[in-house]
């Protein structure tokens, strides 16, 4: 199954997901934040990248800039519970700036799977 990178600085939304995605299947690899998840995805790769907006020392923003650099294949999914930049919602942001869909929290099990699929079957497609 594929292996998932859940980066979040709520311990608790964390094992929410990581919860959700072990009972599918998914081999699932936690990181606090930024840094530590980008640490974590050089060691070895995920299949999908699972990224809070806000977070400590590196936020979700340039942790999706940085995973571009990394991979520019790397599949990117940002969630946040809402908020805005200079007039656009956080998500379009992260979107525009690479991420590959976005999932405002909170969200439901069955559309956090079907997101992650979704990006699972499009890096095994490339």
């Amino acid at each position: 199954m594929p292996r998932v990178l859940v980066i979040d600085d709520d311990s608790l939304m964390r094992d929410l997901i990581r919860i959700y995605l072990e009972q599918e299947g998914f081999e699932v690899v936690e990181a606090g934040d930024g840094q530590d998840g980008l640490s974590r995805y050089r060691q070895k790769p995920a299949d999908v990248v699972i990224v809070d907006i806000f977070m400590p020392r590196k936020d979700g923003i340039e942790t999706i800039m940085d995973l571009r650099d990394l991979d520019p294949k790397a599949r990117i999914l940002a969630i946040s519970g809402g908020g805005e930049l200079a007039g656009m919602e956080y998500l379009t942001y992260a979107r525009s700036l690479g991420a590959d869909n976005i999932l405002p929290k909170p969200f439901k099990r069955d559309e956090l799977l079907a997101a992650v699929r979704k990006a699972s079957q499009a890096r095994a497609g490339n």
